[in-house]
């Protein structure tokens, strides 16, 4: 079984770091103490934690900043979990790209490669790049199991992109029309244009087709379908399972299979469709390393996982057959990041947000606004233009009319301030942001790390930070569970990503403390995806 699903079902063992009871923290204060870096640095002083002067990094068990937050007289309390790895530091771990290929010998086409650096400006390779790109040209079912923004889509797209090139060149590509060689499937059509956008970048003057298929116009392919010669298609589950049901799009040549942000489409809200198309697809049984003609390849990427990911995929393929690709930093906080947390009033809220963005926009420094709901994230984008910040509103409830273009104006510096709910925290490729502030804060562990991941992405090298506004007694516990991990330096606890299967246990769970009957589950269709 892939240790990645039995991660997930763990909590951290934070015992191990309890052992190392402060050494730190109880030696006598002195002023060399207060030149040390803090790794945490709190508005009350008595709760910072340092870097040991010997440059040891013990962990000791000083209170939480946050314990006392419940209370009425917290409000205006602070902490900061201070960046401890800069961007030079993490670009010292890329290796170069031609050491790479030669080293590991991995063919690759003359302009696939011009294209990289030229195109992409690709000239260095992350350490999940190096790992996954051999797996995924061998043909193995991989999941690459990584933390936001170090290069999850160019580790599947270029190795998939080499096979299918290599594969035209031989005679066996004798296809008809509209059926596609790869599929990459997302959770969103801001994503999805994303993703279709680097894979024709990297096919640029190659023999190698990409179609991109949205969400929301679906019934106008169904009445005026195109037919392509085309090899990959990316698009959402909803939007390419209605075309291929009508018999627009054939799946009889599908030879890779991707999930783009596979958190996200393993949730209970798309599994029961997912796995539905996916039944379709002849998923290769063994590890042949040549063998491309029988059987179709599965890469799953993403940032976090279901608790229940190995249930779900149980359904479709043999869980033994997948190789896991991960990163150390995988559910943990990202160390190269500053994030801080403010305790206030809910009522005061939007005057700190307003603060906050007149400083950031003052200094050029693009802004991303996260909400939990619609509502909100239309009032943040009002109270800003109205208080004379240009601000763009991207939501899931929008029309694709209204919607489409919203995040590229931000991308193309049209815009420096982005109020968004989570449909704009998966996967997007946000690398001019410089500080997320989450105005609503997440209830899900899961959500903080995507949302957190927008900023602090391979190839911006200049500082980032989180900027968190804590108000409810549920966000207060999740801000806990956050400072608990940054104190012991051990993983996030509870990473499900399966949000709505959280959502539903605590339902039925509150029903049965109520004494009320559950009632029998439905096995309905779900909506389309955002």
């Amino acid at each position: 079984m892939l240790t990645i699903f039995s991660r997930t079902l763990q909590k951290p063992c934070l015992q191990r770091y309890a052992a190392t009871n402060a050494a730190v923290n109880a030696r006598p204060k002195s002023k060399s103490k207060e030149t040390r870096q803090a790794i945490i640095q709190c508005k009350r002083p008595n709760f910072n934690l340092y870097v040991p002067q010997d440059g040891q990094c013990k962990f000791g068990t000083i209170p939480l900043a946050s314990s006392g937050w419940l209370h009425k007289k917290s409000k205006g309390d602070w902490f900061t979990i201070n960046a401890t790895v800069t961007e030079e530091e993490k670009s010292k771990e890329m290796q170069d790209l031609h050491a790479f290929l030669t080293t590991t010998q991995l063919p690759m086409a003359d302009q696939l490669l011009e294209n990289l650096k030229q195109e992409l400006d690709i000239k260095q390779l992350t350490s999940i790049q190096c790992q996954g790109w051999p797996k995924i040209y061998d043909y193995h079912h991989t999941l690459i199991a990584a933390e936001t923004g170090c290069g999850k889509t160019l580790c599947y797209l270029t190795p998939i992109i080499q096979r299918i090139a290599e594969r035209k060149q031989s005679a066996a590509n004798q296809r008809k029309m509209n059926s596609p060689l790869c599929i990459i499937l997302t959770p969103g059509r801001e994503l999805a244009a994303q993703i279709g956008n680097v894979a024709k970048d990297l096919c640029t003057d190659m023999d190698v087709r990409v179609k991109t298929i949205l969400g929301g116009n679906t019934k106008r392919l169904m009445m005026n379908p195109e037919f392509d010669d085309v090899d990959i298609v990316v698009a959402s589950v909803g939007a390419l399972s209605k075309l291929v049901t009508t018999g627009i799009y054939r799946m009889d040549h599908v030879r890779h299979v991707v999930l783009d942000e596979a958190d996200t489409l393993l949730d209970d809200s798309f599994s029961d469709k997912l796995v539905h198309f996916m039944k379709r697809f002849p998923f290769h049984k063994n590890r042949s390393q040549t063998d491309t003609e029988v059987g179709t390849q599965l890469v799953l990427a993403s940032a976090t996982m279901p608790t229940n990911i190995s249930e779900l995929l149980h359904r479709v393929i043999d869980v033994q057959t997948i190789e896991e690709v991960s990163s150390e930093n995988l559910h943990k906080l990202m160390p190269h990041v500053e994030q801080k947390f403010l305790r206030v009033n809910k009522a005061d809220r939007p005057a700190h947000l307003l603060s906050i963005v007149k400083k950031e926009v003052a200094l050029r420094r693009p802004i991303i606004i996260f909400s939990n709901k619609t509502p909100t994230c239309d009032y943040v984008s009002i109270f800003l233009n109205n208080s004379g910040v240009n601000c763009l509103n991207l939501n899931g409830d929008m029309l694709m009319k209204i919607r489409m273009g919203r995040f590229e104006q931000f991308q193309n510096a049209e815009c420096d301030v982005l109020s968004t709910t989570d449909v704009g925290s998966r996967g997007l490729d946000t690398t001019r942001a410089r500080n997320v502030i989450n105005f609503d804060f997440p209830l899900h562990i899961s959500d903080y790390i995507h949302r957190s991941g927008r900023i602090g992405r391979v190839g911006n090298m200049e500082r980032c930070t989180v900027t968190n506004l804590i108000s409810s007694r549920r966000e207060i516990d999740v801000v806990q569970r956050i400072e608990h991990a940054a104190r012991c330096g051990g993983l996030l606890p509870d990473v499900n990503a399966n949000i709505k299967n959280i959502i539903n246990k605590k339902i039925m769970k509150d029903m049965q403390d109520a004494g009320i009957p559950l009632p029998t589950p439905l096995n309905g269709q779900q909506d389309e995806a955002f």
